[in-house]
């Protein structure tokens, strides 16, 4: 099952081991089964620590699949589905959790799982091409591994469709909670807590609150706003960066080519490598934040204020906006009833549920023709609806989508209405604008693919200036319309939205801070 460098890697990490584990195994004589049985017994090759206790396929399990645990003890970690691909690290980090290995996480959020009360049953639908997966599997293996009374099953939809159909998932990863809908998306440990621990929210917003002003405080923590935190951070100077998440859009990219430097990443690792970059410098990273409202300085407040969506407000000498963007939707009926219901906005992610169906992405620019290539390789068939008269994406990338048998591409099409039965999409209706009449395409699956909106909705009757697409208008140093407030990256009016260019931004604002700060009459804060 594994290749011979792979076992080679994992014998070494399974030294780590603290103490002896075993692998229970529910299986049966299907071909899924065996290739387990495979996989459980080259683990087990590697370390005399781990052991594989057969317990077939009992009442009540799903087949195939294994428990993680301490010899003698009923720890709550489970693998329905072959955890290989993207899933495979968190395999590794599951078995190194059990055995007692310490995890990379901060003191106090250990002592917030192991105060959580049960029962807490978490089930958790991925695909092994879901780049989203792993944050969430490896944050509630953590979890289990941590806390008696928590358990969870990551559950490879693949291997399992008649569950998969039977409980109408069409979005990984999609979390539930005790038989309940929990959560769908990427989520990360901090956001999972959150939501299980009530007061959680609560008590950090009463923490931010009391934090003293900052020199430089960034919002959002993209690539621009990371690079601003990091450049701010570098002069010396008090520096704060409040966000959703560390990577922002980023995190939802799966193949990077064009990060010059680096031939090739993935937008998980980019996200890490940034967050790992940040922790090096003295920047108060505040996530899990959502900025609601900018009060720019005047005479009687002479800082500006940042009031975010938990009631906690921020203040600081200079701003700066990196908020980024967003996918933009359809708008047209049927779009958000159908929401991870046959609506999806990952190829990557969602396009293993749909093997076999027919799926129709809508965009033809680079992002939407290379979902159908990706997806054309998966589903029965793929239909292109483009709105203008010709596909905007690069020639190489046209030249191999016509190539491809299972692929139509309709262009001159207006996308009017996505139509749906049983609580799932069933269909897209389009207007053909050069015939002047309604096409109905029956499918089970629409990839919406046009382009991206900047999140500045938040910034309305705060004095800063934006155009007609919402972008922030910046000059040449990344100053707004308001002085001491900075903006950088995909939210701006700079072209080519790239992130290569926003980290660029993003430097260049905090230098421009920097600079304003300097030029400022009252003296800079004292860094700690």
């Amino acid at each position: 099952m594994l290749e011979a460098a792979i076992k080679a890697q994992l014998k070494t990490y399974m030294e780590r081991l603290v103490q002896p584990i075993e692998l229970r195994a529910f299986l049966d004589d299907s071909e899924n089964a065996r290739k387990m049985r495979s996989l459980l017994e080259d683990i087990a090759s590697v370390s005399g620590k781990i052991r594989i206790v057969n317990a077939g396929p009992a009442a009540g399990e799903r087949v195939p699949s294994f428990q993680i645990s301490q010899v003698g003890a009923d720890t709550g970690i489970r693998f329905a589905g072959l955890p290989l691909g993207h899933e495979f690290t968190s395999l590794v980090l599951a078995l190194l959790q059990t055995s007692g290995y310490p995890a990379k996480v901060e003191a106090a959020v250990i002592e917030q799982i192991r105060g959580l009360t049960g029962p807490l049953v978490f089930e958790s639908f991925v695909s092994l091409s879901c780049h989203n997966c792993p944050d969430v599997v490896q944050a509630l293996n953590l979890i289990a591994a941590t806390n008696p009374a928590v358990k969870h099953v990551m559950i490879e939809g693949a291997m399992f469709q008649e569950e998969v159909t039977t409980r109408q998932i069409m979005a990984v990863p999609q979390v539930f909670l005790n038989g309940e809908f929990f959560g769908s998306g990427r989520m990360t440990l901090e956001e999972i807590l959150a939501k299980v621990d009530t007061g959680a929210a609560e008590r950090d917003a009463a923490a931010i609150s009391a934090k003293d002003a900052f020199d430089v405080l960034v919002v959002g923590a993209g690539p621009a706003g990371s690079a601003a935190s990091i450049y701010a951070a570098r002069k010396g100077i008090p520096t704060g960066i409040v966000a959703e998440r560390i990577g922002g859009q980023v995190m939802d990219t799966l193949g990077i080519e064009n990060f010059i430097s680096v031939k090739e990443t993935e937008g998980p690792k980019l996200a890490a490598a940034l967050e790992n970059h940040i922790a090096d410098y003295p920047v108060d990273v505040m996530k899990l934040q959502r900025a609601k409202r900018l009060t720019p300085a005047s005479a009687v407040q002479p800082l500006h204020e940042i009031e975010l969506e938990s009631g906690a407000t921020l203040r600081a000498r200079t701003v700066i906006l990196s908020t980024g963007a967003r996918w933009r939707e359809l708008n047209v009926p049927g779009e958000q009833e159908y929401k991870n219901k046959g609506v999806a906005y990952c190829p990557h992610c969602d396009g293993p549920l749909f093997k076999g169906k027919r799926v129709a992405v809508v965009g033809g620019g680079n992002s939407g023709v290379e979902a159908a290539i990706d997806l054309a390789g998966i589903v029965a068939h793929v239909t292109l609806i483009e709105f203008g008269r010709e596909l905007k994406a690069d020639a190489v990338l046209q030249a191999k989508l016509r190539s491809l048998p299972n692929v139509t591409v309709v262009t001159g099409a207006k996308t009017k209405e996505i139509t749906g039965a049983d609580g799932k999409v069933s269909g897209l209706v389009y207007e053909d604008m050069a015939a002047g009449r309604d096409v109905s395409v029956p499918l089970e699956g629409v990839f919406v693919q046009i382009g991206l909106l900047p999140n500045t909705d938040w910034l309305a009757g705060s004095g800063v200036e934006r155009n007609r697409f919402g972008e922030i208008i910046v000059d040449a140093h990344g100053a707004t319309s308001v002085p001491g407030v900075f903006a950088a990256g995909d939210c701006t009016t700079v072209p080519y939205k790239q992130i290569i260019i926003a980290m660029g931004e993003g430097s260049k604002a905090a230098l421009s801070a920097f600079d304003y700060l300097i030029r400022a009459s009252a003296p800079m804060l004292q860094a700690a």
